[in-house]
């Protein structure tokens, strides 16, 4: 499943293809960032012609290589890339960092169906190489940063302009900065395998415009978890859902952002928002203790103010505040006398610094089981008054003292984004307490400290393997029919799919015209609903295509008349292909669950609350398939119609979810199983009836990919 990125990472010999003897190119900067930094390797310009290439001697072209060299430097023109693949190849070079751009699409399939058949590994191409700063290994066509030092933070990056950002911001030391560009061939999931094993790595954080195959990904990432390494993703673009999804409402009220959120939280990799979380979050990882997963994060600070901001941004970061026990707030009032003794603590409540004693609080709040971690918000920026600085300087070496007697991380945070005041750095300097630049920053940065769960991200990819078994015995022959189909699937056939996965639907049929309608009435029965059936029409209630609580013959006669009145008014280019007639169930709550296909990591299922205001409501919580009936209720229980059945006020009785969940978790397995063929699929409403949850789906719209 992944490719040996070491001769990549670590080489012992470069080929640089592309550096010129007359003036300065991307593989003459890479020789001049090898010397300079001491490389201890061998560099083997390669040249058609010179004799040598800025002092070094040079290969008059790959064949003249020495044996087993480890990497190839490639910066000529696009056209050539493939041609020099090809010769390098020959010579025996293990591997490539393409930096060139500018493909077209004969060229680009053509250099990946070449990476399909070599043994080389290739990087990029439309990188920037990668740094190693373990072992003295620049091989990057720009100048670094002068500051940059060696340290355990490792980045995968495909944007060599976020590398840029990221290296240029991060007060830490660095082991490998990797620039995997378009991924012709090696991707990040290759270099966090290869990241889990190294000795010089022990935090990771990766800046993803996409992932090839989450399933490999998922995997890699379980290696790094399962080595204790952090790993900190910032997922970048959002892609449109496509024009079919949309046509759904479940399409309309999700994105590709919702299906990455999904698939890094099933994993447990903690996730950034932009480049500020992304290097605090780094900073933090590389610094401070492991957090216990179960705690939560308490804070403290000398202003009230300052700590009641912590708690919004904390809410609105979705980042979870421990509530003290009350032994822990007795001690805590106790030793701060002027604070309440609740999370979080103002210490500069207690106005007498006599009357303090931060430490025992401290303590406490640290020995309180729903504790993980203290976040500390001190004022240290570099532009501090010296008399201020000296005053925060009487207590900032108590917090290092604190941190290294507890198991627990103990982290100060800067409220604002400005530069770090060194003296303040430190003191606190090998106590394992991490100063941290911004105050949403710094409380992300913590939560993060609690992902990472060996064996999460294994069991999602176990879930979602291409050749993992299908869910349901008919799901092959399903695969054969929809196959050959596109567009919306006719009602019947629709209910038809729902029942072979266990998903209750009304009673109902199709009626090719109003004659036959009237005809087979009785085998719905009164009170009865009528739908319009066409292809064309996918939301019917919006044109007048549905009539309720219709009572007898007569009033069946009249609804018909309606809707073909109705279609012909708003949809006068839809084809009638007939009239559902559906038994009339009473339901106390409508609820919708649907799912909508988001490549490549599969279908997003979406559960909240149903009928005509569905998207204005915007009811919905998400994670993708396949669902167990337990991870169902979780699903039903953040959104508002769980709270309804929960009983809310006296709008509704308690009502047993357990009847929503298992349908949800059936249409999860359908999707599974043909989400790949089903772009979309709403089943809205789904009636619940009050107290028992017993439901029936009365509707259901399911469109189908097109074959070509």
């Amino acid at each position: 499943m992944y490719r040996d990125v070491a001769a990549l990472v670590r080489p012992q010999a470069v080929a640089i293809v592309g550096a010129s003897a007359k003036r300065s190119t991307q593989g003459n900067v890479v020789i001049e960032n090898l010397r300079a930094w001491g490389y201890p390797g061998r560099i083997l310009p390669v040249h058609p012609s010179a004799a040598e290439v800025d002092g070094l001697p040079a290969c008059n072209g790959a064949a003249a290589l020495p044996p087993a060299v480890d990497t190839a430097i490639v910066a000529v023109p696009a056209a050539e890339v493939l041609q020099t693949l090809r010769q390098l190849e020959a010579a025996g070079v293990r591997s490539a960092n393409v930096f060139s751009n500018g493909f077209s699409a004969e060229q680009e399939a053509a250099i990946r169906a070449f990476g399909t058949t070599t043994a080389m590994s290739i990087n990029g191409p439309n990188c920037m190489g990668l740094v190693n700063f373990t072992d003295k290994a620049p091989l990057y066509p720009s100048r670094p940063s002068l500051r940059l030092k060696p340290g355990r933070v490792a980045l995968v990056a495909q944007s060599g302009s976020a590398a840029i950002s990221v290296m240029n911001s991060i007060t830490t030391g660095l082991s490998k900065v990797v620039t995997v560009g378009s991924e012709y061939q090696v991707t990040a999931a290759d270099y966090l395998v290869w990241l889990a094993q190294d000795e010089a790595t022990t935090v990771v954080g990766v800046v993803a415009e996409s992932i090839q195959d989450p399933v490999a990904f998922a995997y890699a990432a379980d290696k790094l978890h399962a080595a204790g390494k952090a790993l900190v993703v910032l997922k970048v673009g959002n892609s449109e859902m496509g024009a079919a999804a949309t046509q759904a409402h479940t399409g309309a009220l999700v994105s590709s952002r919702d299906a990455f959120d999904s698939f890094f939280r099933s994993c447990d990799i903690a996730i950034a928002r932009d480049y500020d979380e992304l290097v605090a979050s780094l900073e933090c990882a590389v610094l401070a203790k492991r957090r216990p997963g179960a705690g939560r994060i308490a804070v403290a600070g000398i202003s009230g103010g300052q700590t009641a901001l912590a708690c919004d941004v904390a809410e609105a970061a979705g980042v979870a505040l421990a509530v003290f026990s009350e032994a822990t707030q007795a001690t805590v009032h106790a030793s701060l006398p002027g604070a309440p003794g609740h999370n979080p603590v103002d210490i500069g409540a207690t106005v007498s610094k006599e009357d303090r004693n931060t430490p025992a609080a401290f303590e406490a709040i640290l020995n309180d089981p729903e504790v993980g971690a203290l976040a500390l918000l001190q004022d240290s920026q570099a532009s501090l008054n010296p008399r201020t600085y000296e005053n925060y300087m009487l207590h900032i070496p108590g917090y290092a003292e604190i941190a290294r007697k507890t198991g627990k991380p103990v982290v100060m945070i800067s409220p604002t984004g400005e530069g770090l005041h060194a003296g303040i750095e430190e003191a606190v300097q090998g106590s394992g307490v991490p100063v941290l630049r911004g105050l949403r920053e710094g409380l992300v940065a913590m939560d993060h400290l609690g992902r990472g769960r060996p064996g999460a991200a294994k069991a999602w990819a176990d879930a979602h393997r291409p050749d993992r078994p299908l869910r349901n015995p008919a799901a092959a022959q399903w695969r054969r029919e929809l196959a050959a189909l596109s567009g919306s699937l006719p009602p019947e056939l629709a209910f038809r799919l729902l029942r072979s996965y266990g998903v209750p639907v009304v009673k109902s049929l199709i009626a090719s015209s109003a004659e036959e309608a009237s005809a087979r009435a009785g085998e719905v029965g009164f009170p009865m609903v009528v739908k319009v059936a066409s292809r064309q029409i996918n939301h019917r209630s919006d044109i007048g295509g549905v009539v309720l609580d219709v009572r007898d013959a007569s009033a069946l006669r009249d609804a018909l008349a309606t809707i073909t009145r109705n279609v012909a008014q708003h949809a006068p280019q839809a084809v009638i292909d007939g009239f559902e007639l559906q038994e009339q169930i009473a339901g106390d709550a409508e609820a919708l669950i649907g799912f909508a296909q988001t490549p490549p990591l599969g279908t997003l299922m979406v559960v909240g609350t149903g009928g005509t205001m569905v998207e204005l409501l915007n009811d919905r919580a998400l994670q993708l398939a396949p669902l167990s009936v337990e991870e169902g209720r979780a699903l039903i229980g953040k959104t508002r119609l769980g709270k309804l059945l929960d009983g809310y006020r006296s709008l509704m009785p308690r009502t047993d979810i357990a009847p929503l969940a298992r349908l949800l978790s059936g249409l999860s397995d359908l999707a599974a199983d043909l989400g790949d063929l089903i772009t979309a699929c709403d089943l809205n409403p789904v009636l619940v009836k009050k107290a028992t949850g017993e439901l029936r789906v009365v509707d259901a719209l399911m469109i189908v990919r097109s074959a070509g």
